[in-house]
């Protein structure tokens, strides 16, 4: 009887160290925390001094974003109307996969006189991840910007329909940052305008397989849940170009989220497409 006991505990060791061992395979990539930290549970370190984030000398300044829980460069990028690598390089990043919440960045370009090289990344493109948010103390946030009333529509892009089909959901600023065309997996999805490709990939949570193109310094246009990305990051693409096939990773259903950023605050698309 002690026996069995014995290999019964000794089994429910092994299980639960598989399954510890498995959590530590899933989550391959931590993000430091500067936080406080503590192993008493009675007691804790003091939160980090926020003064000695990177670029906290810029915190406040224009042209500058502090970085927030939940944050990834690619969401920077796209919330600013600028490309992920980009920011890294304006901001000298020494390592794009690791970004701190209280943090701060440069999200538009340096002036000449001010650009800097950088210590970047080896040359080497790192997938950024979600900013730790572990108790980081909160830095002084960008002073907010004026409001400004909604821009009246542009055809000045020209921009088409990335997709043929029925139009499924409708902007709304609060609920949905563009428009949900429908369609079958595999249909083809189109740039809707000349462009560059500024990322290519599945990091943004809620997007699924998403590729965003920047077309001037104005407008960036997003189109998401993809099963099959056709382009690549920095590549150049043409209006009309077959760039991914309809899908429906992180989505309920096959279709096409397709948003116009302008100078990254999100506008209704129909009112920069034409009538059909």
């Amino acid at each position: 009887m002690l026996f069995t006991r014995s290999l019964s505990t000794w089994g429910t060791l092994v299980v639960a160290g598989g399954i510890l061992a498995g959590c530590a395979q899933v989550n391959k990539a931590p993000v430091e925390d500067r936080g406080a930290r503590s192993t008493n549970s009675s007691s804790s370190k003091p939160a980090v001094d926020p003064s000695t984030l990177p670029g906290y000398e810029n915190a406040g300044k224009p042209g500058y974003y502090t970085v927030k829980p939940g944050d990834t460069l690619i969401r920077i990028g796209l919330e600013h109307g600028q490309s992920w690598k980009d920011i890294a390089r304006w901001s000298n990043l020494e390592n794009a996969n690791l970004i701190e919440v209280g943090q701060v960045v440069r999200v538009v370009p340096p002036t000449s006189s001010t650009a800097s090289s950088g210590s970047g990344s080896g040359g080497r493109a790192v997938a950024p991840v979600v900013a730790s948010s572990g108790g980081t103390a909160e830095a002084a946030e960008p002073a907010p910007k004026p409001a400004t009333p909604a821009p009246a529509a542009d055809n000045s892009m020209g921009f088409i329909w990335p997709a043929s089909g029925p139009v499924l959901g409708g902007f709304d600023e609060s609920r949905n940052k563009g428009v949900d065309i429908g369609g079958k997996a595999g249909d083809p999805v189109a740039a809707a305008a000349d462009g560059r490709v500024v990322y290519a990939g599945a990091g943004l949570r809620g997007y699924g397989n998403l590729i965003i193109l920047k077309h001037n310094d104005t407008y960036l246009t997003a189109y998401a849940h993809n099963q099959k990305l056709l382009v690549k990051e920095d590549q150049n693409v043409k209006k009309g170009q077959k760039i991914a096939e309809m899908g429906s990773t992180d989505a309920d259903r096959v279709k096409l989220h397709f948003e116009v950023r302008r100078q990254g605050k999100p506008v209704d698309p129909s009112r920069y497409l034409p009538s059909r």
